[in-house]
Parts: C-alpha cells; sequence; structure tokens
C-alpha cells in the first residue's frame, strides 16, 4: 500500500523554469543570498522572490524550514517553496527542509534547485520519507509525480544517496507493517513478508508451534495459546561480516494485536493495538535494508509472533508458565504479555547464536510513554558503552531518545511468592520493571539494550519526517550503529 516517490538528480538547467508545473523548491541561505538559479527565479517573478526572503516571515524561521509563495506570477507553477538552509546546516535540518517539500507534494511533482549545496542528498532523503502514503480508501489516489533534484554534479549526489534508497525501503517496510489491520497481518501473512526477504539474499527461517514447545517456549506460547493465528519465531540472518564472526542480534516482540487477553482492555483506543508488533517491524525493517545496502556484518533478526486473544483457552492471570530458560513465571497480568514473548527469543538467541551484542525492541509498556511521551524510546541497559553508542546513533539521525534507570534495588517489585518471577511489577516505575524482567533473561556476559518503543511507533500526529501513522522509529538509527560500529 506504500506509494513511493521517484526522485532523480540532474544537471542544473534553468531554460525551462517558467514552464515548470507542479512546485519548485529553492534552496536558500538564511542570509538570503541567491544562487544563479535564485537570481532567474527571482526575474521571471518579477522580483517577488527578493521580497519573500527580505521579509521579517523568512527572518523568523528557523534551520530547514520552508515558506510557501502559491500561483506565483511569472511561472506555471503552482507553488514555490522557500527552503531556508545555510551551507553548513546539520543532517536533520537538511532532511525538514525535504520534509517540506515531500507533505505538499502531489501528482504534478516537484523540482528541487539545490545546485551546489553539500546536503543534496539529505534534502532528497527528507522528501522520500515525507512522501509517504499508506491507506485502504476506496478511491484509489493518484500516485505522487516525480521530484526532479537540480544540482551542479549529478553523479556525485546521487552515489552519496544510493545508501538512503536501501534505508527509506527498510523505513517504508517497516511503517507498512505497523499500519496494517491485524485482519491482513496475521502471523501466517507477517512470516510470509519475512520469508520472501530471502529474495534479497537473508536466510530466513520459520520456528512453527511444535518446534517453539520442543525448544520450551512457554512462556510465549502461553501468550498465543487463546487465538487461531499460531504463535511462531522468524529468523533472519545477514552473514555480510566474517566467515564465524559472532552476530549481533536485534529481536522483537511482534505481537499481530493485543486485546489483553482475559485481562481485557478498554474498548477506547484498542484499535491501535494493531502497531503492538512494532518492534517486530522494526527489526525486519533493519535487516531489509542491510540486506539491500549489502552490510559488511553478521546479523540476525529474530522476530516472536503471536496473537493476544480471550478464549476459553486463554492464558489466565495467576497461570504458572516455565520459560525456556527454565525459570518459572507467574502471570498476574495477561496484558503484561511482550516480556513473555520477549523472555524465550532472547534466551533463544544466546543459546543459538552467542551474539557479540543483542538489542530487542518492543511497544512494551504505557508507562514509557507517561515517562518519555511521544518524542524519545526509552533504552535500558546493562553495558553503558552499547547504550552510549545507541545514543549517539539516534542522535545522528535525529530519532529521540532516553536512557533510562535500571538497577536491582527494582527488582524485589517482580519478586513472586509462588514462582521465580512474576511478569509484572505494579503501577509504579511500570516500564523499568519490565525491562528488570527481561533482565532476567540476558547473560551477564552478553551486553544487552531493551528499547521500549510504545511512544515512538505510531504518535497521535505527524512528525517532521513522517505524516500521522507510523513513523518506522528505529531503523535509521541501528542501521546507523551497525555502519558505525559493526561492520569491517
Amino acid at each position: 500500500m506504500t506509494h513511493p516517490v521517484a526522485i532523480h538528480f540532474r544537471e542544473t538547467d534553468l531554460g525551462a523554469l517558467d514552464a515548470r508545473t507542479g512546485r519548485i523548491a529553492l534552496v536558500v541561505a538564511p542570509e538570503g543570498k541567491l544562487s544563479p538559479a535564485g537570481r532567474k527565479l527571482d526575474r521571471l517573478m518579477r522580483g517577488a522572490l527578493v521580497r519573500a526572503i527580505a521579509s521579517e516571515t523568512f527572518g523568523k524561521l528557523k534551520s530547514g524550514d520552508a515558506m510557501e509563495l502559491g500561483w506565483p506570477a511569472g511561472l506555471s507553477a503552482e507553488a514555490v517553496q522557500i527552503l531556508k538552509l545555510d551551507r553548513k546546516a546539520t543532517q536533520a535540518d537538511a532532511r525538514k527542509a525535504g520534509a517540506a517539500v515531500g507533505k505538499a507534494l502531489g501528482e504534478a511533482g516537484a523540482l528541487i534547485l539545490a545546485e551546489n549545496h553539500p546536503r543534496a542528498a539529505e534534502i532528497a532523503f527528507g522528501v522520500a520519507l515525507r512522501a509517504y502514503r499508506f491507506d485502504y480508501h476506496s478511491e484509489e489516489k493518484k500516485p505522487f509525480g516525480a521530484v526532479d533534484v537540480m544540482v551542479s554534479k549529478p553523479e556525485q549526489v546521487a552515489a552519496k544517496a544510493g545508501p538512503h534508497a536501501a534505508l527509506a525501503e527498510g523505513v517504508f517496510f517497516t511503517r507498512d507493517l505497523v499500519n496494517e489491520p491485524a485482519n491482513i497481518l496475521t502471523t501466517d501473512d507477517f512470516a510470509a513478508r519475512l520469508a520472501a526477504m530471502q529474495e534479497l539474499g537473508l536466510d530466513v527461517e520459520i520456528l512453527e508451534e511444535e518446534q517453539l514447545e520442543a525448544l520450551g517456549m512457554r512462556a510465549l506460547l502461553g501468550v498465543g495459546q487463546g487465538s487461531e493465528s499460531p504463535s511462531k519465531v522468524v529468523v533472519m540472518q545477514w552473514n555480510g561480516g566474517a566467515k564465524g564472526e559472532a552476530p549481533l542480534a536485534l529481536v522483537g516482540k511482534g505481537v499481530v494485536f493485543d486485546t489483553g487477553g482475559i485481562s481485557i482492555k478498554p474498548a477506547a483506543g484498542m484499535e491501535e493495538m494493531t502497531m503492538d508488533m512494532g518492534g517486530a517491524g522494526t527489526v525486519a525493517g533493519v535487516m531489509r535494508t542491510l540486506a539491500l545496502r549489502k552490510a559488511k556484518a553478521n546479523v540476525v533478526g529474530l522476530v516472536g509472533l503471536v496473537e493476544n486473544m480471550p478464549d476459553g483457552r486463554a492464558q489466565r492471570p495467576g497461570d504458572i508458565v516455565k520459560s525456556m530458560k527454565g525459570d518459572t513465571i507467574e502471570v498476574i497480568n495477561t496484558d503484561a504479555e511482550g516480556r513473555l514473548v520477549l523472555a524465550d527469543v532472547l534466551w533463544y538467541a544466546q543459546e543459538r547464536f552467542e551474539p557479540k551484542a543483542m538489542i530487542n525492541l518492543a511497544t512494551l509498556t504505557g508507562a514509557i510513554i507517561v515517562a518519555l511521551g511521544h518524542e524519545n524510546a526509552g533504552l535500558f541497559a546493562n553495558d553503558d558503552d552499547l547504550v552510549h553508542d545507541i545514543l549517539k546513533a539516534a542522535k545522528a539521525e535525529g530519532e529521540g531518545a532516553w536512557h533510562m534507570p535500571l538497577q536491582p534495588a527494582y527488582d524485589p517489585l517482580i519478586k513472586s511468592r509462588l514462582a521465580d518471577i512474576k511478569n509484572t511489577g505494579g503501577r509504579w516505575a511500570g516500564s523499568i520493571t519490565a525491562a528488570a524482567f527481561l533482565k532476567k533473561f540476558v547473560k551477564d556476559e552478553v551486553p544487552w539494550c531493551h528499547i521500549d518503543i510504545a511512544g515512538v511507533a505510531l504518535p497521535p500526529s505527524e512528525t517532521a519526517l513522517a505524516p500521522k501513522g507510523a513513523t518506522g522509529w528505529g531503523v535509521m538509527t541501528l542501521d546507523r550503529l551497525i555502519r558505525d560500529k559493526f561492520e569491517a
């Protein structure tokens, strides 16, 4: 259901500016100095461009912001957008400027006059990320028109933009998965979409319920036992690094729909629980990006796919299940199900792959939204170096992340009277006790980070780089982390 935009890099040609339809976007420095393209555009517009740049409105714009002149005289274009962007602008500002074009893009397309700007590739990436659309409207929308980015050296800019194409496809794959309704994205459908990535060079293996039972994954299986959709674990391996080198393991929570089970959620807002597989979606998007760009790293992605439904066979509050690790878990609340899924998949990842580091992602708790809102994901880790590297990557990619505490003092909150551990610690510090639960299933010698993306996977409003809906948070951050720290 994605409608990606075609972006082309071309040599600057000012001869047909007056006849260009759609939108024209011009990159202008904060001091208002015009490039040759800008001067030509201003002449065609009879001085309106210079007057706009001299205005108080332009002066108040921040780097990466845009202002628009609609139906400009002297042009066939429907609008001229002025992108305020210094040559020393940050990557984030350049993407934001491009996103302004992507947000307004229509079927007539756009022309971006970037000329010699060093961030032209990032501007184009911003266009691509924001010009995303996903819907099931019966009236099919017309596709976006192509975007031409005029620069002085198009081959060089296109080479810089090459990796962005793989990254955008990974982000879109994640967004599509998170946006899909649960009657479409069943556990079977999810697994099939991942299996199809074998065409990209990934080694994909699907573990069915019989295999999970044999492995002792009773914590994961207990979550899905009330659903008609079979529980699965999908393993995706990308072996682009040195042969035999231990991989980075990425683990994702894939609850394709979460009613809360017997501890059923309130009806209001339950439709958003189609996004409770956001962690698995992010892992899938990262693996797709790695395969498309032929990353020189060994990475394994594992996702636990289940549906949490109330049924005569469903797990009950008070049940005690045995995890693959061997620890017993008292189920206090069946709506604290994601940690049960992750407990078994985390243990399996360590037992089978002996990873050099492990990162899990999950829309795990509403408590993280109370703590951080929709601006930041929460990071909980047993290794300061790993969490530092993830935070650095997130900052570089403009994705909000915040390091949260994870101390032994919280462990008594999840101590069970009847079992080794219970799956919830009550109201207080809910995101922390969830992380403390996961930590019980991580070996001491394995650097590990849990990322709670409940607030950032499907925020209530649009973001700078995404329309309202799924953001694909984490694909860019983890791809950057792998580039910087795990590639040969």
